[in-house]
């Protein structure tokens, strides 16, 4: 990963809760027909820390050609030492090919770990000192932040290579691309379900995301985009469900995805929702074996 981010991750890759537990056999071997199907990034997220440096690494062995990147990581009780020599032995045992992803996640988090949550952006910004400060520092070409409004997207655009924002509209990309300019990366997180179905489609988005249209960040980062406390109820209104969730065929996905690029995106981490539910612990290897048809286009169209 000689060159920047931006230049370095491809159109679209795969985010994964599924992709976590990496240790089981069932789980690297689909990593690994991932990566022989032309995926070349992985996104799991980051979550409390528990296990998921180690699960980079059993997904780097087993998709030997993808950036693996953690989307994101919560700061509260990790150490920054730690991090840095965990990334120095990843990149020995496999190369440059990891991305680490921060965030401040909420009060409650920093108060479990027995910290102060403080103001947001001093605390991440605090914390990036602490990375900078380690004996084998993280790169700032190698993290991202978990950002969504402007005063966190610019602390990620100034330290980090960019910024993974989750539940937006293009609307946001383009905002913050003109906001921003060219330079750091902005790689939205987009759920996805293959169901041409509006109501199996919908109840599937409300299933995976719903629960976090409730949570006062993201509220009101979608009252920013314009969306309002009719769009803004449990569960999400069908207006901001169909803005924030490409369903429908593989056209439909392909459409969201060049929308999301078109207004300035580098790279679209998608998220696949089941219809039959989030709570079954298969694998989504049908819909990922239907996302990489796509695959070639993006290429073609990224070569011109």
């Amino acid at each position: 990963m000689t060159a920047g981010l931006n230049a370095s991750l491809p159109a679209f890759g795969l985010w994964s809760m599924e992709l976590r537990g990496a240790a089981d056999p069932a789980v690297r071997d689909a990593a690994a027909e991932l990566d022989e199907h032309g995926f070349r990034a992985l996104w799991v997220p980051g979550l409390d820390g528990g296990g998921a440096v180690d699960d980079v690494g059993h997904l780097l062995g087993a998709a030997p050609h993808a950036t693996v990147a953690l989307g994101v990581l919560a700061i509260w009780g990790q150490d920054p030492t730690a991090l840095g020599d965990r990334l120095a032995a990843l990149d020995a045992a496999h190369g440059p090919r990891t991305v680490l992803g921060f965030g401040v996640s909420n009060a409650h988090s920093a108060a479990q770990a027995g910290q102060e949550y403080g103001r947001p952006v001093e605390t991440m910004g605090r914390w990036l000192d602490a990375l900078d400060a380690a004996p084998r520092p993280v790169p700032a070409g190698r993290r991202i932040l978990g950002a969504l409004g402007p005063k966190m997207a610019d602390l990620a655009a100034d330290r980090t290579a960019g910024w993974h924002p989750f539940l937006v509209t293009p609307d946001y990309t383009a905002t913050q691309r003109e906001r921003v300019g060219d330079q750091p990366l902005i790689a939205p997180h987009l759920a996805v379900v293959l169901d041409k179905d509006p109501d199996r489609a919908r109840a599937a988005a409300r299933a995976g995301i719903g629960m976090f249209i409730g949570f006062p960040t993201y509220r009101a980062n979608l009252a920013r985009l314009g969306f309002t406390d009719d769009d803004l109820v449990p569960g999400g209104s069908d207006r901001l469900i169909d803005a924030l969730v490409a369903w429908g065929d593989l056209d439909a996905v392909a459409t969201r995805i060049r929308e999301h690029l078109d207004a300035g995106a580098d790279h679209v981490a998608l998220h696949v929702l089941r219809p039959d539910g989030p709570d079954r612990p298969t694998l989504p290897l049908p819909q990922w074996r239907e996302l990489a048809t796509l695959l070639p286009s993006f290429a073609a169209s990224a070569t011109h």
